[in-house]
């Protein structure tokens, strides 16, 4: 439902619309609002069942398939192949199943942004009650270290700092006031409105509630939340168009085998039958959700020693072929941290070192030197003294006690050598006057013990510039060039700065009133604060460019602001700025164009961030989105990948997010990108190498049937290669080091598939070169005289030693193999022998496996042919690849 515009009535009106009263509502009344508008709370997201979520892994038409399979063989009495099909229908799904859980354990949490107990007004009395009985027409009395429970429009407000980054995306705390605003003034800049979930920083209010649970600001961005896609990542899109090309392809040629045999050889229907549920079984990679599982898995738990926590595994890959990083600015390019930067005196500008609140850093002039200005320590002592806030180390970090500007203020009189309980011991407070956001500087008086007062001003320069007639120069007191002062101050604020002006005028009197600042005042110089970039966020973005992949800031915080940010790490170097006002008087038609132009949007609210991130994947952009307030929840959803920080973000980000980084860190990202492309090379390695042995195994069963021969090989011989062999096999790839231009590429296409043409053909060749070196072998054992139970063994014998030569082969897509450098480099393959090599010798040897998978032990001659065999396919591949280079060579 839409809300009234409650920031631009008169508080007559309000109080109208709301059937209420300065002094509250009336028990019963807030009752029966109570009832009409439901509890002051954030409903709970829906979560599959364990039931649903184990189901959900056999949705899948390659698990169709095999079923159909097995409950075909278990109906033509062959229990044992049924079993073995079944089980691996289970084990997989069994994967899945526990990798989701996992995810979904590692980030439950509860809203908690909603604050429990509120202190109201009712009947007329002060009340403390539960944040979730508020309804609107309650009056809220809220100060400094409370979190604001409902959405509330200001009564009163005395020195009210409300912190509302969360929200808003505005890295500064906000003053706020009684006074309504104008009908169009934009959310982050409401002053008369507090919102729910965010901070009171310093002050005292009274509000009274005008919206609250789901219909609450933080409320809509949760229902935005609700509304938005999350979308399928490519792995799963690519995985999904896979299997339903295969599973048709795999019908198609079952039932042209079956015809085949039934019409031109006159085989039984119940023999057909069991080949072509073999055939099925053969051509269908079993093992492949395993490998996409557990190499998945791999890449969490390597991003996780990275501080990159993923909730859903296909997030792994998605970000492998991200294009578009969508990006918040404060706290996540950011350090949400404000710091002095710079100071203007008469004699000069000084850049000020070192970052966030920590107490340590110094000056240096244009030129890099060391040192400081004689009017140094009275600029100390104005921002010291003038100054409400403090700091605290807490666990090794410095945090700010107060408003944070104020915070950053005691940092540079301690970086300019002040000691803060020192200097307030010296020169104790005897009067103030706040900060107020209508004159917009604070003023106090200060003695020392032998009697001698002064004034200290501080504010915003416009403010305070006007009431001073001289500047602080070579220690004394010069004549004030006002024009040459603005004309620094308005350089540095096109910068992006936050500009405070600090002066002094000595006293002798002991009370402060506003006509004592009207006049007389000695400028001391201009402090230029900004929240400053991360020190890790320009290597990061630098990396980002190189590997192709676009940056664009999407904040709540001002154009200005956000345009410096972005140009000091090195984007937006076109100066182009879009801010939500002009994103809303923007066409529909060309929102694709200025999208994709644009590198910074401002003043953007959460439906913007939403409309953004769909506009550029309607344009076929792959889209990471990074955020850590409630307000960037819903774009976090909509996006290919949200990654949500985990320190200073939100639980309502980290829900919305498939990535969390724990540390906070931008180049967290970046590795996690690598890391995504890392795992999308393997994984194609993996299917490139895991496919021929299903087309092998496929191809000798089909040319048995169409020449009327015997099969080489059973439906649970070929589980046992699909499940055990190539499984394994395939797991040591998803090992492989990263390639050398991992992150010198461009993104991978978002529609790219699983196979392109190459490499169909290099599925193709090699199974057609396994499938007639295990046909061959079978046929020359038979004819040897050695029983059909040997023969087989030696055929799935040749098969996955075809698959071992292949597995060295696959190391490399195109580059030659040959040469000791195909032993090193991944110690996972020779783990993977170890433990194959044993598995195949019970296989063929141990009676009880003997039985179970119907196969005779081989002699010391059968070993031989199999092991000159699989040479030979690993020459042949070498071959094949020698031919393609020179070819792709002739054609350049």
């Amino acid at each position: 439902m839409q809300q009234p515009p409650w920031h631009s009535l008169d508080l007559n009106e309000v109080w109208a619309r709301l059937a209420s009263q300065p002094a509250g509502l009336s028990s019963a009344a807030a009752a029966q609002a109570l009832r009409v508008h439901g509890p002051n709370a954030l409903p709970e997201p829906a979560r599959r069942s364990a039931m649903r979520r184990w189901l959900g892994q056999l949705d899948n038409v390659l698990i169709y398939v095999l079923l159909a399979a097995g409950l075909i063989t278990a109906l033509l009495g062959h229990a044992l192949d049924a079993v073995v099909i079944f089980a691996v229908v289970l084990i997989n799904a069994q994967v899945g199943f526990l990798q989701e859980g996992r995810a979904e354990a590692a980030l439950h949490g509860i809203r908690s942004l909603l604050t429990r107990e509120a202190l109201v007004l009712r009947d007329g009395q002060r009340q403390s009650i539960a944040a979730e009985q508020l309804v609107p027409g309650d009056v809220v009395l809220v100060q400094a270290g409370d979190r604001v429970p409902a959405d509330l429009r200001l009564i009163e407000a005395y020195q009210l700092l409300a912190d509302e980054a969360a929200l808003t995306g505005e890295s500064l705390p906000v003053e706020k006031s009684a006074t309504p605003c104008a009908p169009d003034t934009a959310l982050a800049e409401r002053r008369c409105q507090l919102w729910s979930g965010s901070l009171l920083r310093r002050g005292q209010g009274l509000g009274v509630v005008v919206a609250t649970g789901p219909a609450a600001e933080i409320g809509r961005i949760g229902q935005l939340v609700a509304e938005a896609h999350s979308l399928d990542t490519p792995l799963t899109l690519a995985l999904a168009r896979f299997g339903r090309q295969l599973a048709l392809a795999t019908l198609l040629l079952a039932l042209l085998t079956f015809a085949v045999g039934r019409l031109v050889h006159g085989l039984p229907a119940d023999e057909l039958f069991i080949a072509v549920v073999g055939l099925a079984v053969a051509a269908i990679p079993e093992g492949l959700p395993a490998i996409v599982t557990i190499t998945l898995a791999l890449g969490v738990r390597r991003m996780a020693a990275q501080r990159a926590i993923v909730r859903r595994l296909p997030a792994v890959e998605t970000l492998g072929g991200v294009s578009t990083i969508c990006t918040d600015k404060t706290g996540t390019l950011t350090r949400n941290e404000m710091t002095v930067r710079a100071l203007l005196t008469a004699e000069g500008d000084y850049q000020l070192s070192g970052l966030g609140y920590a107490p340590h850093g110094g000056l240096s002039d244009a030129q890099g030197r060391l040192g400081m200005p004689p009017v140094a320590e009275l600029i100390a002592r104005a921002a010291l003294l003038c100054n409400d806030a403090d700091l605290r180390e807490q666990d090794g970090e410095w945090q700010p006690v107060g408003d944070p500007t104020e915070a950053a203020l005691v940092v540079l009189a301690c970086k300019l050598g002040l000691q803060p309980a020192y200097e307030r011991e010296a020169c104790p407070r005897s009067d103030v006057i706040p900060f107020d956001p209508e004159h917009r500087l604070m003023a106090s008086l200060n003695h020392d013990h032998a009697g001698h007062g002064h004034i200290w001003l501080k504010g915003a320069p416009e403010q305070v510039l006007p009431r001073c007639e001289r500047a602080w120069q070579s220690g004394g007191a010069q004549p004030l060039q006002l024009d040459a002062w603005q004309t620094r101050a308005n350089i540095l604020a096109g910068q992006g700065m936050r500009l405070l002006a600090l002066a002094m005028r000595s006293t002798a009197q002991r009370e402060l009133s506003f006509a004592d600042l009207d006049e007389g005042f000695v400028l001391l110089g201009l402090v230029a604060m900004q929240d400053p970039p991360r020190e890790e966020a320009r290597q990061a973005v630098a990396a980002c460019q190189g590997a192709g992949v676009g940056i664009k800031m999407i904040t709540g915080d001002r154009p200005d602001t956000a345009l410096a940010i972005a140009r000091e790490l090195g984007f937006a170097r076109n100066g182009r700025v879009l801010s939500g006002q002009q994103l809303d008087a923007l066409p529909a038609a060309d929102w694709p164009l200025a999208v994709q132009e644009t590198e910074v949007f401002a003043r953007a609210s959460p439906e913007h961030k939403l409309r953004i991130v769909a506009a550029l994947q309607a344009g076929g952009a792959a889209v990471a989105m990074t955020g850590d307030g409630v307000n960037d929840a819903p774009a976090l959803k909509q996006a290919d990948i949200g990654v949500a920080m985990g320190q200073k973000g939100t639980e309502a980000a980290r829900e919305a997010a498939g990535m969390v980084l724990t540390d906070d860190r931008f180049d967290t990202l970046v590795a996690a990108v690598r890391e995504g492309r890392v795992i999308n090379d393997n994984l194609k390695k993996a299917i490139r190498f895991i496919l021929p042995t299903n087309g092998a195994e496929a191809l000798v069963l089909v040319a048995a049937v169409l020449l009327g021969m015997q099969l080489p090989i059973s439906a649970v011989q070929i589980l046992w290669i699909n499940m055990i062999t190539a499984v394994t096999l395939a797991l040591a790839l998803a090992f492989e080091p990263p390639e050398a231009d991992v992150m010198q590429r461009p993104p991978r296409p978002a529609s790219a598939g699983l196979l392109d043409g190459f490499l169909l053909w290099r599925v193709f060749y090699v199974s057609v070169l396994i499938a007639a070196v295990a046909m061959g072998l079978f046929h020359w054992e038979l004819a040897r005289g050695m029983s059909e139970a040997a023969a087989r063994n030696a055929a799935v014998n040749v098969l996955v030693a075809g698959e071992i030569a292949y597995l060295f082969n696959s190391r490399y897509l195109r580059a030659s193999a040959l040469g000791a450098h195909v032993l090193r480099g991944n110690p996972a393959i020779w783990w993977v022998l170890a433990a194959l090599i044993p598995a195949q010798l019970l296989f063929s040897y141990w009676g009880p496996m003997n039985r179970l998978f119907e196969v005779a032990p081989l002699d010391l001659a059968a070993w031989a042919r199999i092991g000159l065999l699989a040479a030979g396919v690993f020459i042949a591949v070498e071959c094949e690849k020698a031919l393609g280079r020179y070819w792709h060579a002739m054609r350049s």
